[in-house]
């Protein structure tokens, strides 16, 4: 290599180490720093009891709750006052089970321009987080941008515990082909749902393998596989088992070499009974699981989430059509599902998966409240903060937001709403967003307040 040559080398591969650190430095950024703010004669609802404290004060600095006290704290110059009035202050809610660049958009839209579906997704998380859910695991989808934007303050919407693409096998849930795009050429092109990151074809380990890897790469806390068949996918049958076993472990061997887990989509005793042999750690739906796989979920202590599907999802699908039958089939087991995991004590955490409707993703609140047919309030609103905080723990290190979830104590993230009631009396005050949540904070930054001071 001549003098000029190395000089030319070394300044081009300045400039490329300029560049990746320009990336990291963009995508590690966050909006400037919260300031101090103090909630007044609040009760608490700390996301773990079944009564609310005594009238309390709350002192966030930045970004933490810094002190909770029964007695007067002072406002420093510079803290900004809230008199909560008596109201309740509990933790912001958290959706275990959520697709943000699904929840909105139609089927047809889901395929098409990426840029159109970018801004509608950011646009539904802003009504997410308005809705009173300040954080979300994604279980599905292209939605690392999505998170990017949110952290850097661009968009305004909830924390974001990205999967990225579901990983499918041909014909499994998430395959969305038609039988004109058949047969696959391995190694060949990927599909558009390929291109989009929506979903990923993998027929062997060494093929699952590098698509977790490349999820984890792109900023996964947590890689999901569709272990069985699904609702919404047209070539994928409730009750087939799609990946074998070896392909579940190279899944968990790579996440958990990267400190992080695996959840498998999987509704029949079968396909629940395979991931939990191959090492997942959370079941995803579960609906159609029988009372020994119940007992092996509970012996095993992993995970079950799950979601009260309302029943607006299922008759969404048209009459006669493949999707709707699938739906009947499926729908009768939610409730037996909750009576199982009480029975067993089940690790239970709490979603939506609402899909291609924004009429139903603004009941996210109302679903939630539906689970009193098996809880009491209490029960459900501990499920949907604190107990869904635990399970987003479980992704280790590659937590995008290591700290304390879901609670209101003292060192925990300031993700805090101020309720106009008690829903631990009235849970169908979460049902109602707009009218009962004064206010709505997440990180120590208030999105929302209605009372004026």
């Amino acid at each position: 290599m001549t003098a000029m040559s190395k000089r030319v080398f070394v300044a081009a591969t300045s400039l490329i180490a300029l560049g990746l650190t320009a990336t990291v430095h963009a995508q590690g950024s966050r909006p400037e720093a919260a300031g101090a703010t103090l909630f007044q004669n609040v009760r608490i609802f700390d996301g773990k009891g079944s009564s609310l404290s005594a009238p309390s004060n709350v002192l966030v600095k930045g970004n933490i709750i810094a002190q909770i006290s029964a007695s007067p704290i002072a406002a420093e110059q510079g803290v900004a006052v809230v008199a909560g009035g008596g109201r309740t202050l509990m933790p912001g809610l958290i959706d275990a089970h959520w697709h943000a660049m699904l929840a909105r958009t139609t089927p047809a839209q889901s395929f098409g321009d990426v840029g159109y579906n970018n801004l509608q997704a950011g646009d539904e998380a802003t009504d997410t987080l308005m809705r009173g859910f300040t954080t979300i695991r994604d279980v599905g989808g292209p939605v690392f941008g999505l998170k990017q934007a949110i952290d850097e303050g661009i968009v305004k919407g909830p924390r974001i515990y990205p999967s990225g693409a579901m990983i499918t096998v041909t014909s499994g849930h998430g395959d969305f082909r038609q039988l004109t795009d058949l047969p696959r050429t391995i190694g060949g092109m990927l599909t558009r749902m390929e291109q989009i990151g929506g979903a990923l074809v993998a027929d062997s380990p060494d093929e699952v393998r590098v698509r977790v890897r490349e999820q984890l790469m792109q900023g996964a806390s947590q890689v999901k596989l569709t272990a069985g068949g699904g609702v919404s996918s047209p070539f994928s049958p409730i009750d087939v088992t799609t990946f074998t076993e070896p392909e579940l472990r190279a899944a968990v061997e790579a996440a958990e070499n990267w400190g992080t887990y695996v959840v498998a989509h999987a509704f029949t005793p079968a396909a629940i009974q395979r991931s939990i042999a191959a090492g997942v750690k959370c079941i995803e739906h579960g609906t159609l699981m029988d009372e020994a796989t119940a007992k092996l979920i509970a012996e095993k202590g992993v995970w079950l989430s799950q979601q009260p599907l309302p029943d607006a999802l299922r008759t969404g699908f048209p009459e006669g059509s493949v999707q709707r039958a699938k739906a009947d089939e499926i729908w009768p087991g939610i409730a037996r599902s909750y009576e199982l995991a009480k029975k067993y004590k089940i690790k239970t955490a709490w979603g939506t998966d609402v899909l291609f409707s924004r009429a139903l993703a603004q009941q996210q609140g109302a679903i939630l409240a539906s689970l009193v047919r098996w809880y009491t309030p209490a029960e459900a609103l501990v499920m949907a903060t604190s107990t869904n905080a635990e399970l987003l723990a479980l992704s280790g290190k590659r937590n995008p937001y290591p700290g304390k979830l879901g609670v209101v104590e003292q060192g925990a993230f300031a993700d805090l709403l101020l309720v106009d009631g008690n829903p631990l009396e009235n849970i169908n005050l979460i049902a109602d967003p707009a009218k009962n949540f004064k206010v709505i904070m997440k990180d120590g930054k208030i999105y929302k307040n209605t009372l004026g001071n």
